[in-house]
């Protein structure tokens, strides 16, 4: 028999040692002598070589530590014995003669691994620190348990039977590896190595630090690769995974400040990141192959935890090495990106909103918490961390690479789950794929920007105009419109709640605004956001930036609110001077209208101070013009106080009347139907419209006759206006109409038949073209005023020509089929229904009305439908039932987003007016006067820091800190001028 010898001598060893004639040096000089190297799968080598580890694994805690190091040579021979058997089997799997003989082959391993877990528990319990030799002995024995633990791993399928003793004894070797790390870190002098001490006393310890640091990167090398292969096992390997990689974040923390040149921490962060996406990759193809299939919670949130560990580990690694991390920084916003667009789509599908929201509650916080970690890092420069905003958030969008409908329509969304996942890093700026998630992360940084620091929160308010330009996508633009999004409600109180985009975004913008008052430069960049985009062109933006602004004069302090609207009062003189439209879109309104929409937010002493301001101005002529635009565009007059409220009554009636007065002079009549000269007679129409005057304060039989005068003759003169005037014309008396519609007690007058017959003469009997555009202009106002008319006192069944001309404009209103015009001419009729005393309505419906039309063919008119369907509009309700919107909607919204970009143009009309405010010459003297305060202040700061005194320093420090800001914004004003 081969190795009979062996064997003998083996047996006759151990009983030597056993009855204590020999030391245990001699025992394991001579088990090493006995050990065979493997050359081939022979069973009877295998079993000398099993029985020698099993000999010396008997004696390894009694052996003294001075011949310790005797064993660990055993074991790094028998880990690399080992690792030869494991290939030779792997090589000649199925080949192997019986069953029995693999599992010997096998069992060898097992053993091996035993006798180096309690090697390593003895050497941790007692670190060896002595000589170098020992140290390299110590170095290749764990460096070959680290190569046999992994090779183990890779096989583990190999194992067959035996496979789930192998995995627990390769996580025993594993933790105590970890273990023996923190050991060694503990008796190594790692401050002197760290500020490389060299002097005779510390040249020991650091060696023994080196010692530690070769030791822990080689322990960290073969984990990081093990959770790397472990996060592809699938389920099998989970325990691996979680030991690997905690060891992995432990050991990195261990050697934290100190240079290892054998690790790439990047590259680790990286893998973790890559895991992460391809792991929620995985979990997304999943889900598409069943598009219309409900995912239960619990399976979302499965599928998320191991996404969740991934990124948790790569934010501990981070917040220790973050120049490192920084260096990645584009995987890494790109993976934030990826899962904050997902979060968005799949929320759009209603089979898909558990998915959702299982992603939002357990992976974006921390994700987002991973961006927070780089851009909060005190050890990475302000340029460095700036530069991953500028990467998100300023780059050009390409539009083409986004169709329309993409990402809203549930048959596209797999084709835009494939775009984010195969995007390159360096495509992402430009791309529009991931611009919701843009978006939803620019948010999110808003949210929680309380948790950074002064510079990041200045460089986000930097950005807020790179917002704005991203909300104007056409897709963007239909989801802050039309979709609501899951919200993690934080770590105080766990879960999600849906809650509208716009809302979000309005919720998120406010919260940063509060932010940036603490910062001085940080609120400079609000401040000028608010301002320049005061009057944005286009409508969400404007949307929003009016709402920042109400919300600023809401809660700022008085006086602050006091110089905000001082200085749009100032813009708005600017413009007013030099504007002589009144068009519905013209700079003055716009500006007019906001700030009345502000001044509805702000408190009565604030809106009295501005009314007051306003009629104490010396331009009597500006000032009317300013005061009348306001009142026309909403201006609060009953928050007034009552005096004021009083005089500003006065001041629209008194307007009013002259205006009439002018108009009635024959020779002034071209000139007051022209320009800004009808301004009091749309100002009482809006203020009456909006209930801002009541009636019964401009109760005047006068007035009464004046105003139904003036429309008669707006009538009379249409025809013969010239084509510049006309459409001043029909916007006079569509306010004309307005204000009548509002005054019941004038359709109690005699004079009012004639207007309705002029009407009637007019729209019924004229049937040009002029007549058909004057009645598209004025028939908002014309709807109105036949509404009012159920205050006239008609005879039950009188057939006079009053009664026809009646019947004649609702049968013009009721006859027309758009549907923005039916609905004005149904509102009507339906007022006038209600509280009139006819009862042959029938009278004044035609037969046919819009709504008597079959709705499918758009003929069959029919008299008994139209009154169907008018019962039915009065009784309807219009609150919608589902907040989601269809995909037909949201298309809608595209495309009007679309139209709205293509039409967008820089032509805002506040840095214009900043601008030519800019080009004004200084008054002679300031330059001088600027000069002298800068020396004085530099004279003040020189006597400050030689004063011995730190209560006069403290007592100064804050009052010369804050003339520094207030010269500094003076030169920044003359440095412009």
């Amino acid at each position: 028999m081969m190795w009979k010898l062996e064997f003998h001598l083996l047996a006759k060893l151990e009983i030597s040692y056993q009855s204590e004639t020999s030391d245990v040096v001699f025992l394991v000089q001579h088990l090493m002598t006995l050990w065979v190297e493997p050359a081939c799968l022979d069973i009877s080598q295998c079993i000398l070589n099993k029985k020698i580890l099993n000999v010396a694994a008997q004696y390894v805690e009694s052996v003294e530590s001075n011949c310790f190091t005797q064993f660990l040579i055993l074991g790094t021979k028998a880990s690399s014995g080992c690792r030869k058997y494991l290939q030779m089997a792997v090589e000649s799997f199925g080949e192997l003669a019986e069953e029995q003989h693999s599992i010997i082959f096998f069992q060898i391993i097992l053993d091996s691994l035993n006798f180096s877990s309690a090697s390593i528990a003895k050497l941790t319990r007692s670190p060896v620190i002595g000589k170098e030799v020992d140290m390299h002995i110590i170095e290749d024995f764990i460096l070959e348990q680290l190569n046999l633990t992994k090779s183990s791993i890779l096989e583990i399928q190999r194992f067959h039977s035996i496979a789930s003793e192998v995995l627990k004894m390769v996580q025993v070797i594993l933790d105590a590896l970890i273990k023996l790390c923190r050991a060694y870190a503990q008796a190594s002098d790692l401050d002197s190595y760290k500020l490389n001490r060299r002097n005779v006393d510390s040249v020991t310890r650091i060696d023994y630090a080196r010692h530690f640091i070769s030791i822990t990167a080689s322990t960290i090398e073969n984990l990081y690769e093990l959770g790397t292969f472990a996060a592809s096992g699938g389920g099998s390997l989970v325990t691996i995974l979680n030991l690997s990689w905690k060891g992995v974040v432990s050991l990195l923390q261990l050697t934290k400040g100190i240079q290892v040149e054998r690790l790439n921490v990047g590259d680790i962060i990286l893998s973790l990141v890559s895991l992460a996406t391809e792991s929620l990759r995985c979990a997304t193809e999943s889900w598409s192959s069943f598009p219309r299939e409900t995912v239960p919670i619990s399976d979302a949130k499965r599928a998320f935890l191991p996404i969740k560990f991934f990124l948790i580990n790569a934010v501990r690694i981070s917040s220790d090495y973050p120049r490192e991390a920084i260096g990645i920084f584009k995987e890494i916003t790109q993976c934030v990106l990826s899962i904050s667009t997902l979060s968005v789509l799949w929320g759009n599908e209603m089979h898909l909103r558990s998915v959702s929201e299982g992603l939002v509650e357990l992976v974006e916080p921390t994700a987002l918490l991973l961006l927070h970690t780089l851009l909060n890092s005190a050890d990475v420069n302000s340029d460095g961390r700036c530069q991953i905003l500028d990467w998100l958030f300023t780059a050009p969008m390409n539009s083409d690479l986004m169709c329309l409908d993409k990402g809203f329509v549930p048959d596209s969304i797999s084709i835009s789950l494939d775009g984010i996942f195969t995007m390159s890093c360096d495509a992402t700026p430009t791309s529009n794929m991931l611009l919701l998630g843009r978006v939803v992360v620019f948010l999110n940084l808003l949210k929680t920007s309380q948790a950074l620091k002064e510079d990041m929160v200045v460089s986000i308010s930097c950005k807020l105009d790179c917002l704005l330009d991203i909300l104007m996508h056409e897709d963007i633009y239909a989801s802050i419109l039309g979709l609501e999004i899951p919200i993690s409600c934080g770590s105080s109180s766990p879960g999600v709640v849906w809650q509208m985009m716009f809302s979000f975004t309005l919720h998120t913008l406010t919260t940063f605004m509060l932010v940036a008052t603490s910062s001085h430069l940080a609120w400079t960049q609000v401040e000028t956001f608010l301002l320049c985009n005061f009057l944005h062109p286009h409508f969400l933006c404007q949307e929003l930036v009016m709402e920042l602004w109400c919300f600023l004069i809401r809660h700022a302090e008085v006086d602050m609110v006091h110089h905000m609207v001082d200085g749009l009062f100032s813009m708005l003189k600017t413009i007013a001077s030099s504007e002589s439209s009144l068009t519905p879109f013209c700079p003055l309104r716009k500006m007019t209208r906001s700030i009345c929409i502000l001044l509805t937010h702000a408190k009565p002493t604030t809106i009295d101070q501005v009314f007051n301001s306003i009629l104490s101005d010396n331009d009597f002529y500006l000032s009317s013009i300013i005061s009348m635009t306001l009142i026309l565009e909403g201006f609060p007059l009953l928050s007034l106080s009552d005096n004021v409220k009083i005089i500003a009554n006065q001041k629209v009636q008194s307007e009013f009347c002259g205006f009439l007065e002018n108009y009635f002079k024959e020779h002034e009549t071209k000139d007051c139907i022209s320009g800004l000269h009808g301004l009091p007679v749309y100002a009482l129409s809006s203020a009456l419209l909006s209930c801002q005057i009541k009636e019964s304060s401009i109760i005047d039989e006068k007035l009464a006759s004046q105003i139904l005068r003036f429309a008669i003759s707006l009538l009379h003169s249409y025809k013969q206006a010239t084509d510049s005037t006309k459409e001043n014309h029909a916007k006079l008396l569509s306010a004309a109409l307005d204000i009548i519609s509002n005054m019941k007690h004038v359709y109690a007058r005699n004079d009012i038949g004639e207007l309705i017959l002029e009407l009637k003469t007019l729209f019924v009997s004229c049937s040009s073209t002029d007549s058909n555009a004057l009645f598209y202009q004025v028939k908002p106002s014309l709807a109105s005023f036949m509404a009012k008319l159920c205050h006239m006192e008609l005879a039950e069944g009188e057939d006079s020509t009053l009664c026809s001309a009646i019947y004649d404009l609702y049968h013009l209103l009721l006859r027309d089929r758009h549907w923005a015009f039916i609905h004005l001419a149904i509102a009507a009729f339906g007022y006038f229904a209600a509280r009139t005393s006819w009862t042959e309505l029938w009278r004044f419906v035609p037969q046919d009305a819009a709504l008597s039309f079959d709705v499918n063919t758009g003929h069959e008119a029919n008299e008994d439908r139209f009154m169907s369907e008018l019962k039915a509009y009065l009784e309807k309700e219009v609150a919608l039932s589902a907040v989601i919107p269809c995909k037909e909607q949201l298309s809608c919204l595209a495309k009007e987003g679309m139209i709205l970009k293509k039409n967008f143009k820089i032509d805002n009309i506040i840095p214009q007016v900043i601008q030519s405010e800019k080009r004004r010459k200084l008054p002679n003297g300031i330059d001088e006067g600027m000069e002298l305060l800068q020396n004085g202040l530099k004279v003040m700061n020189n006597a400050i820091a030689q004063t011995e005194s730190s209560e006069l320093k403290r007592a100064f420090s804050s009052h010369i800190s804050r003339l520094e800001d207030v010269i500094s914004h003076m030169i920044d004003l003359t440095s412009k001028s």
